[in-house]
This record gives structure tokens, C-alpha cells and sequence, in this order.
């Protein structure tokens, strides 16, 4: 009897070291894939430790590894993930890019350093953002930073039912010269600088959700170059704003909330424009209903109707009204697959080079996702924008098609590709233009 239970310690000893022993390669492989989301807040989101599959396998490019539950921008592309969260993460992408605007070519080198930082302490989740994109394009002497920019955001529970968020932001923007759809005459695009900061309260009262909340925002636009006037000075384009809104939801189920909004934004510019002699500040009115739902994480959405009104302090410039409209889904049946979709109305201001006194915009966008396996993603977006130039009589239209992928050379490093075909429709003419790129991500 005892010699028995001798014999089956040592079969159970057996069984299980070898039960450990076949799990522990896959265990212990590294991690090439990671997703992240960056939403309209840009929070940062925690990173999900994943296994790769066997190297020894003949087909373990083929398998599917166990995915994160969020898709990161485009831009980040393949990056490593940690069993631990991390506070500091970051990126430098090396990409080649070629031009084909109305049959001429350019090649454009793009540098694009990115770094995210979170801390979640026991007060407040502080999140930091920045990124830059250094290009030099056939020609030039010295490269030039077509976007940067860098932003603190906030959240902080007061109680169980109350949430204040905050943050600050400050950017920089400027078109490549020979950008499809900027004017031929432009030698050097303006340089458009932005910063504000927002602050917002949400508090529940039963079946009851209300948000308020308010704003700041600058911009400033550079001198623009040209070939036909010389140096065309911007800055009666430069403003300041500030926002206010109201949000009342209902909670109709567990899923579904109907909600009202409410926003009023004042503009004032530091000159009067330059081909009127008048200060274009505006007051913009806007009222909102709409529906949202949420299904777990699987899908959201949102619909809203309303209307808005752009009020002109010079009696001559007269009111804008438009109809809004704005919706949004999100779905992610499973952690391979993300889809985003969604349409917007907007009044603003016309923007630098643009002789009119306002510009309402009609949009809709999607971007889609689908992570094959541990080593390779695919990518696809679509964006059409129509936009109404008021004082001028002219529209605008803009159409843009792009499909990627991400493939994973090692645990830090990552081969890019991306194509993209675009259709701009102006005063200045209409462009087509094809786009090629390919590259590498350094990441952590």
C-alpha cells in the first residue's frame, strides 16, 4: 500500500513537470505587438502584456497571439509590450515619402519622435503627451517641423458620482511646400501656432448626467510666402476664444442615454481683416439633442441634430445659421478588430489665405484596424470634408483614401508602409495626388 502511493507521487511529479516544462517557452516568449487608443481626450491607455507563439514552429507567423483590447493611432505602430504597466513610453519613426501631385514627383523624409507619460496616483490620473514631425523635402537646405505639439491632461474623482478633468495643450503646425491643394503661388506655407487649456466638472444625479464646462483657446497664424504678392502678413486672422457648454443626459437603460447640449463661443481677433477693414468677431450659438448608447466594450455610439448661429458684432457681416449634425460609432467585436466611423458640422473661422469671413464644414471619417497575428497589422482610413466659405461664394472639397500596415522586425523595431490617395477641389484648382511611404518605428 505504501509502495503505491509511493508510485503515484512520483507519476503526478512527472505529469506535472512536464505540463511546466511545455508551457514555459511560450511564457516566456517576447512581446512584438502592442495597441493603444489615443480618443478625443488623448489618455493614455495601459499596455497588455501579450505571448508569441513558439519560434521553433513553422507556422508561428501564422498564429494568433493574445491581443490587447485597444487599437493605437496609426502613427505608433508596432511597439513592445511589459507585463507591468509603463509610465514612460515612446517612439521615433524614420519614413520616405513619395509625391505625386497632377504628375509631379517630390520625395519628402519625415522624422517623427513621440513619448507618452502617465501617473496614476491616488488623487488624480496625470497623463503627458508630445510629438513632433521633422520633414525635408527635395530642395531644401534644413528640415522643418510640420507638426509638434505637447499636452498635460487630468482626471480627478471628487466622490463616487463626481469627476473634474483638465487640461493644457500648446501646438505648431505648416504645410510642406507643394502640399496638394495649397495655391501654386505659396513658396513657404504660414506656421500655425495654438495652446489653451479646458476645464469640465460630471456629476450624476440618479438617472440624471451633467457636464459643464469651459475653455481658452489662441491661434496664430505666420506670414505666408509667396510668388505672386511676396510676404503676405496673416495676423488679421489671429484670435483668441472662449468656450462654454452645458450637457443634460438622461439614462433611459443601462445602455442608451438621451442627452441635450448646449455651447456658446466668443471670437476676437487682434486686427480688422485686411480685404474688409472690419474686426470679424463672432459670437457662435449652438443647441444640440441627440442619443448615445454603450454596449460593454464591444460598441458605442452617438447621433445629435441641431442648429447653430454665428453672430458677426459688425452689423454689416450679418448672421450665419446652419443645420448641425454629428454622429459617431465605435465597434470592436472582438481584441483583432476596430472600426470607427462618423460624421460632424462646424462653424469657424476661414483660416489663413482665405478671403472669406467664416467657413462652415461638413465632415465624415472612418479608420479601421485588424491585427492579423503577433507580427503583422492593417490598416485603413477614409476622410471627405466639404466646406462653405462664407463672403466668398466658393466651396471647398477635400477627399482622402489610405491603407497601411505594421510589420514587426523584433521586439523594439517595426517596418511601416502606408498609401494614400487624395482629392482636393478649391479656388486654386483641383489636385490629385498619390502618396507612398515606407519606414521604420524604433520603439520601447
Amino acid at each position: 500500500m505504501v509502495l503505491s502511493q509511493h508510485y503515484r507521487s512520483l507519476a503526478f511529479g512527472l505529469v506535472a513537470g512536464l505540463l511546466a516544462g511545455a508551457a514555459s517557452p511560450a511564457h516566456a516568449a517576447p512581446t512584438l505587438l502592442q495597441t493603444d487608443q489615443a480618443d478625443e481626450t488623448k489618455t493614455a491607455a495601459t499596455p497588455v502584456r501579450q505571448n508569441l507563439p513558439n519560434p521553433s514552429l513553422t507556422n508561428a507567423r501564422l498564429r494568433p497571439g493574445v491581443y490587447p483590447a485597444q487599437p493605437v493611432p496609426p502613427e505608433f505602430a508596432v511597439a513592445p509590450d511589459s507585463g507591468e504597466p509603463v509610465p514612460l513610453d515612446w517612439s521615433v519613426g524614420l519614413r520616405g515619402t513619395y509625391l505625386n501631385s497632377n504628375g509631379e514627383g517630390s520625395f519628402v523624409t519625415h522624422l517623427t519622435p513621440r513619448f507618452s507619460y502617465t501617473h496614476a496616483g491616488g488623487i488624480a490620473t496625470i497623463a503627458i503627451e508630445g510629438d513632433a514631425d521633422l520633414a525635408k523635402a527635395n530642395g531644401q537646405d534644413m528640415p522643418i517641423l510640420t507638426s509638434g505639439g505637447l499636452s498635460i491632461s487630468g482626471t480627478a474623482p471628487i466622490d463616487s458620482v463626481t469627476r473634474v478633468t483638465g487640461s493644457l495643450n500648446i501646438g505648431l503646425t505648416q504645410d510642406i511646400p507643394g502640399t496638394a491643394g495649397l495655391s501654386p503661388f505659396i513658396i513657404t506655407p504660414p506656421q500655425v501656432f495654438t495652446g489653451g487649456g479646458k476645464l469640465g466638472v460630471d456629476r450624476q444625479f440618479g438617472k440624471f448626467n451633467v457636464g459643464l464646462g469651459g475653455g481658452i483657446n489662441r491661434t496664430v497664424y505666420g506670414p505666408t510666402d509667396r510668388t505672386d504678392t511676396g510676404l503676405t502678413d496673416n495676423s488679421d486672422q489671429n484670435y483668441w476664444s472662449g468656450t462654454a457648454n452645458l450637457r443634460l443626459g438622461y439614462q433611459v437603460t443601462p445602455i442608451l442615454e438621451v442627452f441635450g447640449q448646449g455651447e456658446l463661443q466668443r471670437d476676437i481677433f487682434d486686427r480688422p481683416t485686411a480685404s474688409l477693414g472690419v474686426y470679424p468677431n463672432a459670437t457662435n450659438r449652438s443647441l444640440r439633442a441627440g442619443v448615445s448608447g454603450k454596449w460593454n466594450d464591444i460598441w458605442s455610439a452617438s447621433a445629435s441634430v441641431g442648429v447653430g448661429e454665428r453672430v458677426f458684432d459688425e452689423a454689416t457681416l450679418g448672421a450665419i445659421r446652419a443645420e448641425l449634425y454629428g454622429a459617431e460609432i465605435r465597434y470592436t467585436p472582438d481584441p483583432t478588430v476596430a472600426f470607427t466611423a462618423g460624421i460632424e458640422t462646424a462653424l469657424a473661422p476661414a483660416g489663413a489665405d482665405n478671403p472669406g469671413t467664416a467657413r462652415i464644414r461638413y465632415s465624415a471619417f472612418s479608420n479601421a484596424q485588424y491585427t492579423v497575428n503577433s507580427w503583422l497589422r492593417l490598416r485603413a482610413t477614409a476622410d471627405w470634408s466639404q466646406s462653405e466659405l462664407v463672403g466668398t461664394g466658393t466651396t471647398e472639397r477635400r477627399l482622402g483614401l489610405g491603407a497601411g500596415a505594421d510589420y514587426a522586425l523584433s521586439a523594439h523595431t517595426s517596418l511601416n508602409a502606408d498609401y494614400g490617395f487624395g482629392n482636393t477641389d478649391n479656388a486654386n484648382g483641383n489636385t490629385l495626388s498619390h502618396q507612398v511611404s515606407v519606414g521604420v518605428t524604433i520603439s520601447r
